[in-house]
């Protein structure tokens, strides 16, 4: 892959030593749907087209942005495709707010910026004021990227300990998230039952009970033309496994069934022991006997 050398980092020796515009690219995030109307994200993508078009020596290379974690790479998309254009030698500089918005796994974000390093692309850190070319600001660089990490996986920790304490005292308001047969009362602040609903819900277990399989249990209620949750013709037999262990009908609540182990993966493991459970018992109205659903899921009564 060949590159063109950059001497200098400033603006003014880029335009010195470019005998074509430079390329330039933004990248731009925010965390979550809450930090998006704060902070939006189109006055963002605005601010850098605006930015990278007042350069006289530059041309516009793509303004990407994600509304995600910055934890890994796999749930940015727009990031992914940003290195990828990096990787064809399509972009010469890259601009963005700060190391955070570039990413919070130190780990990861280091073996990013050395990539665009071999291939002599900058990215300029506005609220560091460094250049990912220049010598002197490599140390710096991964002193921010620790720092970084480290807000991430404190603000975690306070979410997941806030969570856990609600589980404790009941005020988590994750017991009256709804599911098909139930919608939730916000004047009264409980899960009430929806009765066309419930009756398909109590179908379904009457049908398990007489031995029908998943997919028999599908083909009957597609014959009565009954919709699944998702208004499809047709219910998959994941959907209908779901109903069939869910405690939720029975008017409890098992909290706390899946956990996150790895940080930075954040990927969701059942929860068969590592983690405490919390039972809520007669949360809300049942929909199915605790008999009825012990012996279609086999449990003791």
């Amino acid at each position: 892959m060949n590159h063109r050398t950059i001497t200098n980092i400033s603006l003014k020796q880029y335009n010195l030593s470019m005998d074509k515009p430079l390329r330039i690219a933004a990248y731009c995030r925010v965390s979550s749907l809450k930090e998006a109307q704060e902070l939006s994200l189109e006055t963002q993508i605005r601010y850098y087209t605006d930015k990278i078009e007042a350069c006289t020596f530059g041309e516009n290379a793509g303004v990407f942005s994600d509304t995600a974690t910055g934890r890994n790479i796999r749930q940015r998309p727009a990031f992914k495709k940003l290195m990828t254009k990096c990787r064809a030698s399509k972009v010469d500089l890259i601009l963005t707010k700060s190391i955070s918005r570039f990413g919070r796994n130190s780990l990861e974000t280091i073996q990013r910026l050395r990539e665009l390093r071999s291939w002599n692309i900058d990215v300029y850190f506005e609220q560091e004021n460094i250049h990912l070319l220049d010598p002197a600001a490599q140390h710096i660089i991964e002193i921010y990227c620790a720092l970084a990490q480290n807000e991430s996986e404190n603000k975690s920790h306070n979410i997941h300990w806030g969570i856990h304490e609600g589980f404790q005292a009941g005020t988590s308001g994750y017991q009256n998230l709804p599911c098909y047969g139930y919608c939730f009362d916000k004047t009264k602040q409980i899960l009430t039952i929806v009765p066309e609903e419930a009756k398909v819900v109590q179908m379904i277990f009457d049908l398990r009970l007489r031995d029908y399989s998943l997919g028999r249990i599908s083909a009957e209620l597609a014959k009565r033309a009954i919709p699944s949750p998702k208004g499809k013709p047709v219910w998959s037999r994941e959907c209908i496994r779901k109903i069939l262990c869910n405690e939720k009908y029975t008017g409890s609540v098992m909290l706390q069934k899946t956990y996150v182990e790895d940080f930075f993966t954040g990927k969701q493991k059942h929860n068969t022991g590592q983690r405490e459970r919390y039972f809520y018992k007669n949360n809300h109205k049942p929909i199915v006997g605790w008999d009825v659903f012990a012996q279609v899921n086999g449990l003791e009564m």
